[in-house]
């Protein structure tokens, strides 16, 4: 797996810390991962299923919304809205890096937020919603007795999961104006919608609810045993593995081995690194950190020892073969 950071810019200007990661060969497409409320990037459920298609040929990023993990902003500026602003943000920079998202993935709150983001994201063909809640406004239950605070007072901090947040009575102004039935409704993108029986923060009444307001292609399945935050890796996989097969079917077809191996592309990335796609193939090549690299790959001059050695051995060993001679290994060093 090749991973790397993925910063960008949201549209209030704030930087928003992102983690891109790809398989070593051949990418089936790409995948925008948006966690639930008050996580971060790097809360288990999002890097397990995250990491679960990677290993099953997606590339994903996965990053914190404004305000949260690494990401630049202040949380109680935020709502559910500018949440939706900023995964339309990470996929136009995903679609700038020339990674356009296929797929978009979300859990929880994440989940009810890319439902609401889909329609503006052109190159999404399947969206994908874990342990979601129908209505944003559900989320008012984790406030508890601090909901009347917030609304007389105009702000209060809260207690959520053992960490405390400062709410704001635009974060609860915001979660009214929602219309997310009608977004399920207008989304014409197919749907998949994993949900657990046994969750007990957001009820499988949710997963019917979304599913009603939903028009066709549109698919459910059940994740039994798991609860809220699919805190047991088997499930996180199981859901990668779900999501992994379902989405096949509207994906963009790979280009023919054929094509593919008459082709290498090249694309910059952070300071000196290059993605280098060889046919079915990504590698990697940067710079040492002397030079202004992150030393995270080859150099180029490597890649040119390392294809003339390459070549070497192959030729050795195919001559080897031609004449029945015995060889068992080939070294070749250059420099």
């Amino acid at each position: 797996m090749l991973g790397e950071r993925f910063d960008f810019r949201n549209a209030a200007g704030l930087q928003l810390s992102g983690r891109l990661e790809e398989p070593h060969d051949g990418i089936r497409g790409y995948a925008l991962f948006a966690h639930c409320f008050t996580c971060s990037k790097n809360v288990a459920a999002a890097t397990r299923i995250s990491r679960g298609l990677v290993a099953r040929g997606f590339g994903v990023l996965r990053f914190d919304f404004t305000g949260l993990g690494n990401s630049e902003g202040d949380f109680a500026n935020t709502n559910f809205s500018s949440n939706t602003r900023d995964i339309i943000d990470a996929a136009s920079a995903m679609a700038a890096s020339g990674r356009p998202a296929d797929l978009l993935v979300g859990h929880s709150l994440g989940g009810a937020a890319v439902l609401s983001a889909a329609h503006a994201i052109p190159s999404a063909r399947a969206v994908v919603s874990v342990a979601a809640p129908s209505d944003p406004g559900h989320v008012t239950h984790l406030l508890s007795d601090d909901v009347r605070r917030i609304e007389e007072e105009g702000e209060a901090e809260v207690d959520l999961a053992g960490r405390r947040f400062k709410i704001k009575k635009q974060f609860l102004e915001d979660l009214q104006e929602q219309q997310l039935g009608r977004r399920i409704h207008e989304l014409r993108r197919a749907l998949l919608i994993l949900h657990g029986p046994r969750d007990a923060i957001v009820s499988i009444d949710h997963a019917r609810h979304i599913f009603e307001a939903a028009l066709h292609p549109k698919s459910f399945v059940s994740l039994d045993e798991a609860d809220h935050l699919l805190s047991r890796p088997v499930d996180g996989d199981y859901a990668a593995e779900i999501i992994s097969a379902w989405s096949s079917r509207y994906l963009r077809p790979l280009p023919s081995s054929s094509n593919a191996r008459e082709s290498v592309a090249v694309t910059s990335l952070a300071k000196l690194a290059q993605r280098i796609e060889a046919g079915p193939h990504v590698l990697r090549g940067d710079e040492p950190r002397e030079l202004g690299g992150d030393d995270t790959g080859p150099t180029p001059y490597e890649y040119l020892l390392a294809s003339l050695g390459t070549c070497t051995s192959i030729t050795l060993r195919m001559y080897a073969a031609r004449k029945s001679w015995p060889l068992d290994k080939v070294h070749v060093e250059l420099n």
